[in-house]
């Protein structure tokens, strides 16, 4: 009998999940069924598209096709039936399965200020969270000159950044005493504002928002220090919420997100959820990387082909993806606590390094502006490895190998399990691999790998490792 898997969303997780469904052996039918009217998009690449560096097509992602996959975009669903084991799309169709896995995703969050009503927010007033919101935002600047963001975190730099190099005057207003202050210390805050600046992107701190008013000639924001500041727009970034109002009115346990197990099952056996909608062990995602990870356990688990598949977090490390602007933070950054600190600032560059290390092992570390040792710091969290003894070489920049020994001058140094793409957990040796089994361009390997269909901050490693194997007359991998 075919088996029937129903997923709810085709985001990057669930267009991921279909991917994996469909590259694996087995009778079964897949539906995905997508809210939005478009091809699933990598929206990570969002930001790259608001600059203006990147094209639509760019950003789209290769979903699964052909025999078993049935797509469905701009097909919301409005209920889910439990005790049937069905779907029901919002003009009334009912799709029955034996699995069904949530990948709702999350929404941007409308700040509950007077003169914004999140079901009709004015036109120069934009979330920047999906295609559509990237498209309002390009259309409302072209022709303004001044852009107003709400919001200091990631996202809310990113687009600050790509409204910059678009030529708007822009302003980004953070209630927060320093920008990004999940991810960086007060002193890393104020060397990436310093780097803004030099962009054309001045930061407001410290200051809330109060209200809103907009109409056909430009918005006005409303401080609580009784400033008021104006421009032509608008962007709001101001967090994401995740969409579990389909899990609630089903009756799955749901806290900050969905609920699940190691498996990504909910209290339903029958249903699973992943991606932003979905909580495990206590703490959403957000990110890519576990999305991607999360997809393929439960693609495991669901064919059969490693039924005691377990999601296992990885370590988080967070890259701001704007032009010009280097940065890296991991771990527990900007903590305190016990064991060594280094840190090493110097803003008129818009270089700061901090290094939190524990029992000789790297536990955090902000890495701002041009550090060749960025690749080997990421390594040495991500593989939990001892750091070097000498620390000088990490935080100043002299870059090691990713055992922290000798100077990675080539790919040939660097170990075949160092990972090269975070997003996919791609090591250097599975790059290898497919390029001995005759991927033999950059194009291809990435086809092969997926090395660097995340955020894409890999490509540049990626081409280096092609480069060099297209050079070497024999290839010796160390390990």
């Amino acid at each position: 009998m075919t088996a029937r898997v129903v997923i709810v969303g085709n985001g990057m997780a669930g267009a991921r999940l279909a991917g994996e469904l469909h590259a694996r052996e087995g009778d079964r039918k897949v539906t995905v069924l997508g809210a939005e009217p478009h091809r699933a998009y990598n929206r990570i690449l969002l930001s790259t598209l608001l600059a203006g560096r990147i094209g639509e097509p760019d950003v789209e992602l290769t979903e699964a096709a052909g025999h078993g996959v049935d797509l469905r975009s701009g097909v919301p669903v409005v209920a889910v039936d439990r005790s049937a084991r069905e779907v029901r799309t919002d003009d009334g169709e009912r799709i029955g399965y034996d699995h069904l896995v949530l990948a709702t995703g999350a929404r941007a969050v409308v700040p509950p200020l007077p003169g914004l009503d999140p079901a009709a927010l004015p036109e120069r007033v934009v979330p920047f969270r999906t295609l559509d919101d990237c498209r309002r935002i390009l259309a409302v600047a072209d022709g303004a000159r001044s852009a107003l963001v709400l919001g200091g975190g990631l996202l809310g730099l990113e687009a600050a950044r790509g409204l910059a190099t678009r030529g708007l005057a822009t302003t980004v207003v953070h209630p927060r005493a320093h920008l990004m202050e999940r991810q960086l210390d007060p002193t890393a805050g104020a060397v990436l504002a310093g780097t803004l600046a030099g962009f054309g992107v001045s930061v407001q701190l410290g200051v809330s928002a109060t209200g809103v008013a907009a109409d056909a000639n430009g918005v006005r924001l409303d401080l609580a220090d009784g400033r008021s500041l104006r421009a032509d727009l608008l962007v709001l970034s101001c967090g994401v919420r995740p969409d579990t109002a389909l899990a609630q009115a089903a009756g799955l346990t749901v806290r900050r997100g969905v609920v699940v197990d190691d498996r990504l099952r909910t209290n339903d056996r029958s249903i699973s959820a992943i991606g932003d909608c979905a909580e495990h062990d206590g703490v959403l995602t957000g990110l890519v990387a576990p999305a991607w990870a999360q997809a393929q356990v439960l693609a495991d688990v669901l064919t059969g082909t490693e039924p005691l598949a377990r999601y296992r977090p990885r370590p988080v490390v967070t890259r701001l993806k704007a032009a010009g602007i280097d940065l890296a933070s991991m771990g527990e950054a900007a903590g305190g606590g016990p064991g060594e600190e280094l840190t090493f600032a110097d803003p008129t560059r818009g270089t700061y390094a901090r290094l939190r290390i524990r029992d000789e092992r790297l536990i955090g570390a902000i890495l701002l502006g041009d550090n060749p040792a960025v690749g080997t710091v990421i390594q040495l969290f991500d593989r939990g490895q001892p750091v070097p003894s000498d620390r000088r070489a990490l935080l100043l920049g002299r870059a090691l190998g990713a055992v922290g020994a000798t100077p990675a001058a080539s790919p040939a140094l660097m170990p075949d399990a160092a990972t090269v793409c975070q997003c996919n957990t791609v090591s250097k040796g599975a790059l290898v691999r497919s390029w001995r089994s005759g991927a033999r361009t950059v194009d291809a390997v990435v086809a092969a790998t997926r090395a660097g269909t995340g955020c894409g901050g890999c490509r540049d490693a990626v081409s280096g490792i092609v480069d060099w194997l297209s050079q070497a007359e024999s290839v010796e991998v160390t390990r």
